[in-house]
């Protein structure tokens, strides 16, 4: 679907190359019939509210809103195994999904970044595309409610998801929980992180760089308690039918 691979770029770290062809996208999008015209047209809001800021602005709101805390990670299995062990075996599944279709990640990429996974969906038949997203659809609807309630643009992206993934969550029910939750990016927490060990979940020897674009897919144990989802095994998608 085009619009997935549209929204998989405007979920990534901004760069120069969103802003060099931000009309690409946006052409890209007029012939993404399987929107309606009213998700179309809040993606086409999106690009122009984010690529008329200043890259270094973007960069620093970006890094701002999913680099700080965990509640707004865009690493899927934070939201569904925490630090647990269960996360490793599910990073080495995701994978295992990833190849079956030709996608081959670098050291430095983890499997269960969002624009990751949604670059994998638009590699599938549409009605599996869509079951993959409707097995994130809580993850989703969890992350656009924060970033909502954060005051955020980017909680446009998560509804157009989720209209995409024919999802009959009640998104409204998660208001008065979302508004509950602690702070988990606030300084007292932030400074917990580095009291913290990294923790790897792809191998103890794995070497890799440290680049900007690297960085923010990465993250720490933090000390404030996040809402976890109980999907169970919510990534298995139709690559492994």
């Amino acid at each position: 679907m085009i619009s997935l691979k549209v929204i998989s770029h405007l979920l990534d770290y901004p760069t120069q190359e969103l802003w060099d062809n931000r009309n690409e996208l946006i052409d890209a999008l007029q012939e993404a019939d399987e929107l309606p015209v009213t998700q179309v047209a809040k993606l086409m809001a999106f690009i122009h509210t984010l690529t008329q800021q200043s890259l270094l602005d973007a960069q620093a709101h970006y890094s701002e809103l999913f680099d700080r805390g965990r509640a707004r990670s865009l690493l899927l299995f934070e939201h569904v195994h925490g630090e647990s062990r269960d996360r490793g075996q599910a990073m080495v599944d995701l994978l295992n999904q990833y190849q079956h279709v030709g996608i081959t990640l670098s050291c430095r990429e983890l499997p269960d970044y969002l624009p990751m996974y949604l670059e994998y969906l638009t590699f599938l038949p549409t009605t599996e595309s869509i079951e993959g997203l409707n097995n994130i659809a809580p993850i989703l609807a969890l992350l656009g409610e924060r970033l909502k309630q954060r005051g955020s643009d980017y909680h446009a992206l998560f509804d157009v998801l989720l209209c995409l993934s024919q999802s009959e969550l009640e998104v409204s029910q998660l208001t008065a929980q979302v508004a509950k939750e602690p702070l988990d990016d606030t300084p007292a927490a932030l400074d917990a992180v580095w009291e913290e060990e990294q923790v790897t979940f792809l191998g103890e020897g794995t070497q890799c760089g440290s680049g900007k674009i690297s960085q923010h897919q990465r993250r720490f144990a933090q000390e404030t308690t996040v809402q976890y989802l109980n999907v169970g095994n919510s990534l298995d998608t139709g690559a492994q039918k």
